[in-house]
């Protein structure tokens, strides 16, 4: 049919109602990212490292003095998050996540501590995860604790004016921790190694046979003459008599 003149209008009032109803007033496009490749430990077992929102909200409307809390939620539940927050609440509290709640804030920083533009001589990260003190202090509903593994998680950045949200930034890509590697089980796991150790084994045995068979022959020779004394073969010395030869003189017949 056809289309009301009204109708282009309708969506950006619809997303405009929406925000307001979640007291939301401005989005901005900057979408959190992992740090630098060749940083080390961007992703462990319990933490991951963030760039710094720098320039994220320097077009924003937000005030100096805003607080803005980096919020880690659980990938899936990322979507039914909304902005209607109360740090260091319990339902929002690290020590509940993920258990009891599927997000929990946390880093709260201004804009202060984000300056814009980035000097690229310095390393501007976060690493999320770092404090192991507070992990199980419910006195620190924001603790910046380690993750559980593997996640899998995401993140953003949402501005607060006390209680009310302002500006927030998208979602993360989703991010997945390392795990430990498990040995290999089952039937047919390690089995190289397996075929490796028994041909070693093999080898080994028929050289310590060889080995014993040697060892059993000398004995057996040495049990006879050759070997002499103490089972040790010597050569025979040949002795050599020495003989006096006694001069016969013949007598003349003028001497009888």
């Amino acid at each position: 049919g056809p289309r009301h003149p009204g109708a282009g209008t309708m969506l950006p009032l619809l997303i405009l109602l929406l925000a307001a109803a979640h007291g939301l007033r401005e989005s901005v496009t900057y979408e959190p990212t992992l740090a630098q490749g060749d940083l080390g430990g961007r992703i462990t077992g319990s933490t991951f490292v963030l760039e710094q929102p720098r320039c994220a909200f320097n077009n924003s409307t937000i005030q100096t003095t805003t607080s803005i809390w980096l919020v880690v939620a659980d990938a899936a539940a990322s979507v039914s998050f909304t902005n209607s927050v109360q740090p260091g609440m319990p339902e929002w509290a690290f020590q509940s996540f993920p258990a009891n709640t599927s997000a929990y804030l946390t880093l709260n920083a201004t804009l202060l501590n984000y300056p814009c533009p980035k000097d690229p001589k310095e390393i501007t990260v976060l690493r999320v995860g770092s404090e192991t003190s507070c992990a199980k202090e419910t006195s620190r509903p924001t603790c910046n604790g380690p993750l559980p593994s593997p996640g899998t998680y995401k993140v953003k950045f949402l501005a607060l004016n006390g209680f009310e949200p302002v500006a927030e930034t998208k979602w993360s890509k989703p991010i997945e921790l390392k795990t430990a590697r498990q040995p290999p089980s089952g039937p047919g796991a390690g089995g190289k190694h397996s075929a490796d150790m028994i041909a070693i084994t093999s080898i080994l045995s028929i050289l310590l046979a060889v080995l014993l068979a040697g060892l059993v022959a000398t004995l057996a020779f040495c049990g006879s003459d050759p070997c002499g004394r103490g089972g040790i073969f010597k050569p025979e010395v040949a002795s050599v008599r020495r003989y006096t030869t006694h001069h016969v003189y013949d007598q003349t017949v003028g001497g009888l």
